[in-house]
């Protein structure tokens, strides 16, 4: 009787060592406060030997002058764009756990205005992971800021 069978796994194999199979935990644009013991909460997974987490938050000054006010508008895609992003950073990636959020609306100086997260079985490719989600998420998703500056000025950016 002929059959095929799947090859011997190493020794040192553990399913830990991969990515998990739904590792999105949560995606969102929101009008509201962010959390970052949210997104925290999100990614923790116990065959996680590394958690990344990158937090942006609204400064009080961009390209030498005081910005006053600060404001995010999404696209209606912007949700869909968000998931496709993190769904090319799972599969580049052994993530474990991934999760990103993004803030709309008028926020002030200080507030988060985005947190991203991802675990993973090293720290390595936690940090690697977390760098290339929130990169690709501020240029591919459409999301665009507002600044108002002390001397009057506005400027779009990412429009």
């Amino acid at each position: 009787m002929s059959g095929t069978h799947a090859p011997p796994v190493p020794a040192h194999f553990h399913p830990g060592e991969q990515g998990a199979a739904d590792p999105i935990r949560l995606l969102a644009i929101r009008d509201t406060p962010l959390s970052v013991d949210e997104v925290f909460a999100a990614v923790q997974d116990p065959a996680a030997g590394g958690m990344a987490l990158f937090v942006g938050t609204v400064r009080s000054h961009d390209g030498g002058a005081d910005v006053d006010a600060l404001g995010y508008s999404a696209h209606p895609t912007a949700e869909a764009e968000m998931r496709r992003v993190a769904e090319k950073t799972v599969a580049d990636f052994p993530v474990r756990a991934l999760a990103a959020v993004h803030r709309v609306g008028d926020l002030a100086i200080g507030d988060l205005a985005v947190v991203v997260a991802v675990s993973c079985p090293h720290r390595a490719e936690a940090f690697e992971a977390c760098r290339k989600l929130i990169d690709d998420l501020k240029h591919e998703v459409p999301i665009w800021k507002h600044q108002t500056f002390s001397d009057g000025a506005e400027e779009w950016v990412g429009a």
